[in-house]
């Protein structure tokens, strides 16, 4: 296995059509959601993510296929008045998994937070995802709490009309 990791350029027909067929393996997973990446999503996403001024891809690849995937965004921490990075997708192939891909992927995106001076990384996984929060856990990661009297930070979202 020889594995590299790029920073997608979103102009680059590759690595969209890269980007889009991994997205698409993480979507029709249990843990995406279990159905096909949206054609309408499909059509905009790429120009959509260059757009996003905080945007940034990984894509991880073993001996030139593509096999892994991160989608991230810097944000702001109000608190710690520095930047953070959000990793809003994270998916291995599932013919890949077990070969520390993710972990690649992680310490990449770790490197270029801390390049930029980010205070935190932050990500959401779903409470049933026992391999994913094993992996994030072994990495560091955890919940987050303020004070432990007042309990662990919740993810919330309310979906708007289109």
């Amino acid at each position: 296995m020889v594995m590299t990791i790029v920073r997608a350029d979103y102009a680059n027909a590759g690595h969209g059509r890269d980007l889009l067929a991994l997205l698409d393996v993480y979507a029709r997973d249990p843990m995406g959601g279990g159905e096909p990446l949206a054609l309408a999503v499909r059509s905009v996403l790429l120009k959509g993510l260059a757009a996003h001024p905080t945007a940034f891809s990984l894509i991880a690849y073993d001996d030139g296929a593509p096999v892994g995937l991160a989608n991230c965004f810097f944000g702001y921490s109000t608190f710690a008045a520095r930047p953070l990075v959000n990793i809003h997708d994270v998916v291995v192939d599932p013919a890949h998994r077990s070969k520390g891909i993710a972990r690649a992927l992680f310490a990449q995106i770790e490197a270029i937070a801390a390049e930029a001076g980010a205070c935190k990384v932050t990500l959401e996984v779903l409470s049933g995802n026992h391999r994913a929060r094993a992996l994030y856990q072994s990495l560091g990661y955890g919940d987050y709490a303020l004070d432990d009297e007042h309990g662990n930070a919740l993810f919330w979202q309310k979906r708007l009309a289109a």
